[in-house]
């Protein structure tokens, strides 16, 4: 059985998301950096319980909002200077390519 695109989409941000997020600095790998790489795995886990269940809806407009979480985090990031313009640029485009995907899919959830 084949991953669905947002599931390998996110993986592959973990892949690349979570060294960055690992070399920050300590007053922020542990404030921050945690947060974030906690909200990444859970995402992840969060898209794969949803490909298996019966009630899709509720659990897709919840890693949503998850997503956009992160999408302010890297946002803040970049304000704080932790991360270069690209890889702020690598990040967004990342979480805007699982954002699509994941919206697709409740779209879709939403007209069954």
């Amino acid at each position: 059985m084949e991953d669905l695109p947002v599931i390998q989409k996110t993986y592959d941000c973990i892949r690349w998301y979570v060294p960055i997020l690992s070399k920050l600095p300590r007053h922020h790998r542990y404030t921050l950096g945690d947060r974030m790489i906690s909200s990444l795995y859970d995402l992840l886990e969060g898209l794969i319980t949803a490909r298996y269940s019966r009630n899709k809806l509720p659990l897709l407009e919840t890693l949503n909002s998850k997503l956009d979480i992160l999408r302010y985090q890297t946002r803040l990031m970049q304000d704080f200077e932790l991360i270069s313009g690209q890889r702020y640029e690598n990040a967004s485009l990342f979480l805007h390519e699982i954002g699509l995907d994941l919206g697709g899919w409740i779209k879709q959830q939403r007209r069954r």
